[in-house]
Order: C-alpha cells, then sequence, then structure tokens
C-alpha cells in the first residue's frame, strides 16, 4: 500500500508538468520552419551568352526566368554586292525599282559622287560647274542626277518593260579567259527574267535614253548627233570595266584580305565620266 500510495502521489505531481512539456513540444513543433525542399539548379543544354535585353526572348517557368541564348551575328560580306545572279526566281519591276533605289542611295556611290566631284572642281576652278563650294554643289547635283537618270532606264524601266535580269551574272568558277570573255560579251547579251539569253537592252538602249536626258540639264555640253553618239560609244565601250571589277575584286579580296569595295564605284565613276551613266 505504501509503496502504492508514493507511486500515486508522484504521478499526481508529475502529471501537470508533463502535460506542459507535451504542450510546449508541439507548440515548438509547430513554430519550426518545414524542412527545405531540394533545389534543382536549371541548366541549358547551349551554353552561348543569354540575351541582355529581357524581352520575348525570356521564357518564364515557375518561379525561375530563364533566357534565350542569343543566336550569333551574322558576319558582313562586304562584297556581297558583286554576288548578285543568278536569281532564285524572276525580279518583280517593284524589286528591281527597289534595286535601283538601293543603287543610288548606296553610301559607296553618295563617297563616289562627292570624291570626283571634289577632285574635278579642285583641279580645275574654270570648269562648267565653277569654282569653289558652290562649283562643288552643282557638280555634286549633277553627278546624281545622271545616277538617277541611268538607275531608274537601266536598272528598272527597261528591265521591267523588256523583262530583262538587271544584275550582272558572275562565274567565279570558270576559267579566267571564259570569264573574261563573259564580262566583255554581257555589255551586249545578258539573261532575262526567264533565265534565256537576250540582248541587253538596258546597256544599248538605256545608255543612249540616258544620254539624251542628261543633255538637258549638263552645263556646256555638246548635244548634237556626233557628240553624242561619240559619248553613247565610250560608254559602251568602257562598260566592261564595271564588270571586270564585279566579276574579279571578290577573288582578290579574298586573297588580299582588306575591304576594297570602294574600288568598284571609283573605278566605274572615272571610266563613265561626262558619258551614259550605267547601272
Amino acid at each position: 500500500m505504501p509503496r502504492a500510495f508514493s507511486a500515486l502521489l508522484l504521478a499526481s505531481l508529475l502529471g501537470p508538468s508533463s502535460l506542459a512539456c507535451a504542450a510546449s513540444a508541439e507548440s515548438a513543433l509547430a513554430e519550426l520552419p518545414d524542412a527545405p525542399q531540394p533545389q534543382i539548379p536549371v541548366t541549358t543544354s547551349n551554353t552561348t551568352a543569354p540575351c541582355p535585353a529581357k524581352s520575348s526572348a525570356e521564357s518564364t517557368t515557375g518561379t525561375d526566368t530563364v533566357a534565350t541564348p542569343c543566336s550569333p551575328r551574322p558576319t558582313i560580306n562586304w562584297y556581297s554586292r558583286f554576288i548578285n545572279g543568278p536569281q532564285v526566281k524572276p525580279l518583280t519591276p517593284k524589286e528591281k525599282a527597289r534595286l535601283a533605289v538601293h543603287n543610288v542611295l548606296d553610301p559607296f556611290n553618295g563617297l563616289t559622287i562627292l570624291a570626283e566631284a571634289g577632285i574635278s572642281v579642285g583641279a580645275d576652278a574654270h570648269s562648267p560647274y565653277g569654282p569653289g563650294m558652290a562649283g562643288f554643289g552643282r557638280h555634286v547635283g549633277v553627278s546624281f542626277t545622271q545616277d538617277l537618270t541611268g538607275e531608274f532606264l537601266c536598272t528598272f524601266l527597261i528591265p521591267s518593260v523588256m523583262h530583262q535580269d538587271p544584275h550582272y551574272h558572275r562565274m567565279p568558277n570558270a576559267p579566267i579567259p571564259r570569264r573574261v570573255r563573259h564580262a566583255i560579251t554581257q555589255v551586249f547579251w545578258t539573261q532575262g527574267d526567264n533565265g534565256q539569253g537576250m540582248l541587253n537592252y538596258a546597256d544599248l538602249v538605256g545608255a543612249a535614253a540616258s544620254d539624251e536626258i542628261n543633255n538637258l540639264y549638263v552645263p556646256h555640253r555638246e548635244t548634237n548627233l556626233p557628240a553624242t553618239t561619240e559619248r553613247w560609244g565610250i560608254g559602251i565601250a568602257t562598260a566592261p570595266i564595271d564588270n571586270f571589277v564585279s566579276e574579279f575584286l571578290p577573288d582578290v579580296a579574298r586573297h588580299i584580305h582588306v575591304q576594297v569595295v570602294v574600288i568598284q564605284r571609283i573605278i566605274n565613276q572615272v571610266a563613265k565620266t561626262d558619258s551614259p551613266s550605267q547601272p
């Protein structure tokens, strides 16, 4: 009995403390944060640096934002202007007009006009354009108008009417003598929109029409028929120079690794000084 009484007394004394400890333990467990979840690192198979701009190039997945890798920037081909044929499909009149505008607004074309006008006025202060900046401005205006007229007739209008491809078509894999003959004969015989050979109306007819229009505004110019015929002949005779540059300059540049695209416009401009504009 005493032993039972002692046990009962001990239970009565420890009971509240045990209950309090249990409650404290439960409250402590309730206050503890949840066990951390394992984090799965986000990896991409492409190691390219992500795009710096956060726009549509980013895709959001849950709480993680993953930037789409940038594609490599295309390498500029400074000689793509010469590699312009044959076409996969014929150019429409709208595309030929766009090509003419592109040729007129070509930065190298503008640079050549400015350089040629500066040299001409600086070398001859008594030229028909006059001395100084006024003469330089008149020379630039006339040269730009000549170029605009030639591109309109020889790149857009005549090729659209006659269904002619206005491009020069290179033969990079042919022997050099064959390429030389090809550059010369393309002045007279070129390619149509249908891929078949045809007369080069843009050069033969367009050069004559362009020269007649130039007679209306080029200062101090002989406008009679013999003088016009002579200028037309000089223009046709020097037209292969532009074709030679277009045919061989990419090959030369590929070996010497220099950017000499402006040579094409300089040689062409010198060759056709005071002669009908060629595309």
